[in-house]
């Protein structure tokens, strides 16, 4: 019997299935899993630092379906659970329709903004982080053209995208940058073999660095770059270390962070909308020693001005989400 069945089967079950007190903090993960290697296991990560630390303990559960979205929230909150972190944009619209019902629990919404009074809104400006990625792809590219992969295509991956090509062409005017998503349904997180025939066809237009921001289809990516002598670059997580020497860097998006601090605030957190940025360090690029072979001291130069000059304003990175507009990119 799986976690969601028990779940789904009594409040009881719940508890027992998760060995969670009735006051303790949630958190349901969006479709793909929580060992995705990216957003959800990120947002995993947070949770499981928050609770060796303090010695605490979280209830979770891995959704299966669009349709279950509601009944989690619903089923965490009759339980006690509080704060309740939801791992997504995609539980914007039951949240939406379930928080006033409960006005003494606090949720906590990653990826997209609810407007109530028991809400906390996170979001971040993958935009920056993108740009920052971007420069180094245009940067390690000996044929001058550089790729995107995309998972389902909405704003929010957009978003990614067009930081992604800005950030290229200001590191090279004349890098050329392809961009493809996977699919508009959410089985579009969770298909690593099309995300292997888009890089490869990015490969045959002479792209030689990938960047993937597609939840478990990136996996696919990241193996394909690794088998065809292009160089792959992660997302949300650091996932240098899939493929040492063959992944360029990852755009880090703290979603580890988010969970952690909501965690660690409890019933207390203040409601609102949070922007994590560069100047905030809630997105960034990674180094470690998978990847330092890859990276000139050029590169870090560069990209080391640039994320100052992010920080303090002085570049501006266009956001996709306010204006739904790629000047550096055409889909």
């Amino acid at each position: 019997m799986t976690l969601f069945t028990k779940f789904l089967g009594a409040t009881a079950a719940l508890a027992l299935s998760t060995g969670a007190a009735m006051a303790d903090p949630a958190i349901i993960f969006d479709l793909g899993g929580k060992f995705d290697k990216s957003f959800n296991e990120s947002a995993f990560n947070g949770a499981t630092r928050w609770a060796e630390e303090t010695g605490g303990k979280f209830a979770e559960v891995e959704l299966q379906s669009d349709a279950q979205r509601e009944q989690a929230l619903r089923r965490f909150a009759e339980s006690g659970s509080n704060p309740i972190v939801m791992a997504g944009f995609s539980f914007a619209t039951p949240l939406g329709d379930i928080a006033a019902d409960y006005p003494d629990t606090k949720f906590v919404i990653i990826d997209a903004v609810v407007d109530a009074p028991n809400v906390k809104s996170v979001v971040f400006n993958e935009e920056q982080g993108s740009y920052l990625v971007g420069m180094m792809a245009a940067m390690a590219s000996k044929t001058g053209t550089v790729s995107f992969v995309g998972g389902m295509d909405i704003p929010l991956i957009r978003k990614f995208a067009c930081g992604y090509a800005e950030g290229a062409k200001a590191a090279n005017p004349d890098v050329t940058v392809i961009a493809n998503m996977t699919g508009t349904t959410p089985a579009a997180w969770n298909d690593p073999v099309k995300g292997t025939e888009l890089t490869l066809a990015q490969k045959s237009q002479g792209s030689d660095v990938v960047f993937q921001a597609a939840g478990g289809t990136g996996v696919g990516v990241l193996q394909a770059a690794a088998d065809n002598d292009m160089l792959g670059i992660g997302v949300d997580a650091n996932q240098n270390y899939m493929h040492p020497g063959k992944v360029l860097t990852s755009m880090l998006k703290r979603v580890d962070i988010a969970v952690y601090d909501a965690f660690t605030a409890g019933a207390d957190i203040e409601p609102g909308i949070a922007a994590l940025g560069v100047k905030e360090d809630g997105v960034g690029y990674a180094m470690d020693d998978n990847n330092a072979p890859l990276v000139t001291p050029e590169m870090l130069t560069a990209v080391e001005a640039a994320r100052a000059g992010i920080a303090d304003g002085s570049i501006m990175v266009h956001d996709y989400m306010s204006d739904e507009t790629c000047p550096a990119l055409t889909f």
